[in-house]
């Protein structure tokens, strides 16, 4: 398929193109790893639904005169309201002809390809440089209606408060932040979380460090649930050390809203580990092709689906650069692993 804007197969040459989220997945999956299927659109795809709907042009006349100071606690109320404007303004134009037609067929192509109708995917932003938490992701968007839509919604993510504010702080420009979307099959998590391939209390790179909860990864990523959490040698993958946590809820998604929303957890389930010992070792097995495949210590978020049979539910949904340890390269562990001795393993963990 020759648009410019969607790709089924991308991989690092395309981080500029595509954004960095959907880079690296492309990447993943050529190396072999098990990456759920989808396709990308990319920041090109952003920039022509804003210039044929002349979205871009209400957004300049939304914006000007708007020069409120973004460190003025004052003023973050007229960022919420210039923000809540602009979203409507995105969500509310309706995509050109072609657009929808070209997402329609590759969405098609996707169910055909998971034997489900309407298959369920999430769709996730994908910037070039990283904006940790900065946009919106949405999760079992199901038909192609709740896909234009909610790719419309990741876009305008684009403009809530958070990234306004960021945007403001930096001096940049505030009418655009051009963005891709990864549009993936949504796995149906029975347990997901993070991996690290070096213990990032200390940045011991010979151990893995891999933590977990029952359900979706986003609220292990964002630290709302307690996790399990193991470490293992990375050259004989024996477990070292695990601690199993008293696990009282568990993310799920409401399947009407693609929203997450935390759930009671029985008491029978609470206190049992969310990974197998098999589980374990096929993620470390994989975390230390991942590594090996892009050259340096990585930081990765996996998922485990409860409706199919092992290792094939195994799935890796985000890898990048170990960001923490790689900025103290040089410095002895004596002089840095005291400034995180009082954390668990886990309590570093970015939100993506």
């Amino acid at each position: 398929m020759s648009e410019q804007w969607i790709f089924d197969d991308v991989g690092i040459e395309h981080n500029d193109i595509v954004g960095k989220k959907c880079a690296n997945l492309g990447e993943m999956r050529r190396a072999g790893i098990p990456v759920p299927p989808g396709f990308a659109l990319s920041i090109e795809a952003y920039k022509k639904f804003m210039t044929e709907t002349g979205t871009d042009v209400e957004i300049r006349s939304s914006l000007a005169g708007f020069h409120a100071d973004p460190d003025k606690p004052a003023n973050l109320v007229e960022f919420d309201e210039v923000s809540k404007s602009i979203r409507r303004i995105v969500e509310s134009r309706e995509m050109p002809e072609e657009m929808r037609s070209v997402i329609a067929r590759y969405y098609q192509d996707l169910c055909e390809k998971c034997f489900v109708k309407d298959v369920p995917v999430a769709t996730r932003s994908a910037g070039i440089a990283s904006h940790p938490g900065q946009f919106e992701t949405y999760l079992y968007v199901q038909g192609i209606s709740n896909l234009l839509q909610n790719i419309k919604k990741v876009w305008a993510s684009t403009f809530n408060p958070r990234s306004m504010i960021a945007r403001a702080r930096l001096g940049l420009p505030l009418e655009s932040d051009p963005i891709g979307v990864a549009v993936i099959r949504m796995v149906d998590a029975k347990a997901a979380g993070v991996m690290f391939t070096l213990n990032p209390v200390n940045g011991d790179v010979s151990k893995i460090s891999i933590g977990g909860s029952w359900g979706l990864g986003e609220a292990v990523v964002s630290g709302e649930v307690t996790n399990d959490q193991w470490v293992m040698d990375k050259v004989t993958l024996e477990i070292i050390d695990r601690m199993i946590a008293s696990k009282a809820c568990e993310c799920i998604v409401d399947r009407s809203s693609g929203r997450v929303a935390n759930r009671e957890i029985s008491l029978e389930r609470r206190s049992r580990p969310c990974l197998t010992d098999e589980e374990l070792l096929e993620l470390a097995k994989q975390g230390k092709r991942i590594e090996k495949h892009f050259g340096v210590p990585q930081d990765i978020e996996w998922a485990i689906d409860g409706n199919l049979p092992f290792p094939g539910n195994v799935f890796f949904v985000q890898a990048r650069p170990e960001t923490i340890w790689s900025r103290k390269e040089g410095k002895s562990l004596l002089e840095t692993s005291s400034r995180f001795g009082e954390y668990d393993i886990f309590s570093l963990v970015k939100k993506a």
